[in-house]
């Protein structure tokens, strides 16, 4: 049960920030009719969420531990279909100081994947005018293929600069060298598809590797910190300034989590452990007051944690134009 107590914090997200968040009209061309990044301020840092997209899976898989019966009532409740939705794909890109640093880089664009509606990560940077030569960090929360795909796709390598640095825990890398997939729940060819892609960034990218243990801070006020769970190595990132705090939860988090911390995820390769970790997670949000950001929680993903009754409730914040 959530032991924690809310507290009122009334620092609001800001968008005026010199991430270049104005609107272009016609950049996203005509089908982007739905908004795909966000700004906040917190402190002196500046954050940006940038949707990669929606990466279509079963529902089953957001709690294959759940009664059917009472995982379709959730799903009732919340208006969503019975048998596949949309799953939300959400990056971060963080200003602090000098260093431009990238959370996660979304799905990439396989085209084995039939996934035309996620991997939009790179076109949406453009869109913000972000380039990608000026990244000086990435922090991975893990090597999930939809947090690491984007940086495989042919010729972003040749775009992000020689001397870019990618932060990642170290047993996450030490388990993709043979990963246990035995308590996972996922569709068939998504174990393959996620060795292969983890193999292919580790073999590309190992010079640019960053290893660290429980902790690392990346750039003035953002730390990364290993939690696991869902993946022995996955890590959330806290970013700190004036005050203010953000956590970017990556897979630590998803929609359904709030009210039904202890469902399992299709995708965690420890779900007992994942839901401690969960649990733990929300428990100090609604404590602390501050922001949350995760990977699979609809766009912009930015809101508070609440506790009501024996669960907690997600608070999303009203959003500033």
């Amino acid at each position: 049960m959530p032991q924690a107590e809310t507290r009122q914090n009334t620092i609001e997200p800001q968008t005026t920030m010199t991430l270049d968040d104005t609107s272009y009209l016609g950049r996203g061309g005509p089908n982007e009719l739905v908004p795909s990044r966000y700004a906040v301020r917190i402190g002196d840092i500046e954050v940006m969420v940038i949707s990669d997209g929606v990466l279509p899976l079963p529902t089953a898989m957001l709690a294959h531990n759940a009664d059917p019966a009472v995982r379709a009532a959730w799903l009732d409740d919340q208006f969503l279909p019975q048998d596949a939705f949309d799953w939300p794909l959400n990056a971060v890109v963080v200003r602090s100081g000098e260093q431009t640093i990238l959370l996660d880089a979304g799905l990439g664009l396989d085209p084995n994947l039939h996934l035309p509606r996620a991997g939009q990560l790179v076109k949406r940077l453009e869109a913000a005018n972000i380039d990608l030569a000026t990244v000086t960090d990435v922090v991975l929360t893990h090597l999930h293929m939809d947090h690491i795909g984007g940086l495989v796709v042919d010729g972003v390598k040749d775009k992000l600069r020689p001397d870019l640095r990618i932060h990642v825990a170290a047993a996450e890398v030490k388990f993709w060298e043979a990963p246990d997939f035995s308590q996972t729940s996922m569709p068939q060819g998504f174990p393959d598809a996620l060795r292969a892609t983890a193999k292919r960034f580790v073999s590309e990218y190992r010079n640019h590797l960053r290893l660290f243990d429980d902790e690392c801070e990346v750039a003035p006020g953002v730390v990364a910190r290993r939690t696991g769970g869902h993946t022995p190595g996955h890590c959330v990132i806290r970013m700190a300034s004036g005050g203010v705090g953000l956590t970017f939860a990556g897979d630590a988090v998803f929609a359904v989590g709030f009210e039904q911390p202890d469902w399992h995820n299709g995708f965690e390769h420890d779900p007992n452990e994942a839901a401690r970790v969960r649990v733990g997670l929300l428990r100090e949000l609604a404590s602390s007051g501050e922001l949350l950001v995760a990977t699979h929680l609809p766009f912009p993903s930015v809101g508070r944690v609440a506790v009501e009754g024996d669960h907690f409730r997600w608070v999303p914040v009203f959003w500033d134009y």
